[in-house]
């Protein structure tokens, strides 16, 4: 019994060893084709015309394209925090302000006598409303290009 145990393990060993044995021929195959390849291309196309080149930059791009969605999305999303703390210090303070000139009884500065407040919310009321119209319009289109379209619209508008 233990003899036809060994035996049956012995031909499992075997396939398997025919099997690393076929992989390693075929990468070692695909290896030599890819370099072939790599030669031709190198001697047929110029530098920048070379496909397989094209291609790895092409990848590259992705990877790099996806990781700048990313920091783009953060970016906003650090820009809206941003605009949320200024808001909320700047119309506190001038909250405590009017308090203060009530208690004092100076008179209250009106909103419409205070330019760079009125100029503040416009400004915020414009990028809120940007930020909303964008991401309602895209909902329907890819989520890069809403980030994307936002990010440019953001940085054309603030220039």
């Amino acid at each position: 019994m233990g003899h036809h145990r060994n035996h049956e393990e012995q031909n499992h060993h075997q396939a398997a060893d025919n099997l690393v044995n076929l992989f390693t021929k075929a990468n070692h195959d695909l290896l030599v084709v890819q370099y072939r390849l790599e030669k031709e291309f190198q001697q047929i196309y110029p530098d920048n015309a070379n496909p397989m080149k094209l291609v790895s930059r092409i990848k590259k791009i992705q990877e790099e394209l996806s990781s700048l969605t990313e920091q783009c999305r953060e970016l906003l999303s650090a820009k809206q925090d941003l605009i949320d703390k200024a808001r909320t210090t700047l119309v506190g303070n001038r909250n405590l302000i009017q308090r203060m000139q009530v208690s004092t009884g100076i008179p209250l500065t009106s909103d419409c006598d205070d330019p760079a407040f009125t100029n503040f919310n416009q400004i915020i009321d414009e990028w809120t409303l940007q930020v909303r119209s964008r991401i309602g319009d895209e909902m329907q289109e890819s989520e890069s290009e809403d980030i994307n379209k936002l990010l440019f619209s953001a940085i054309v508008q603030s220039n």
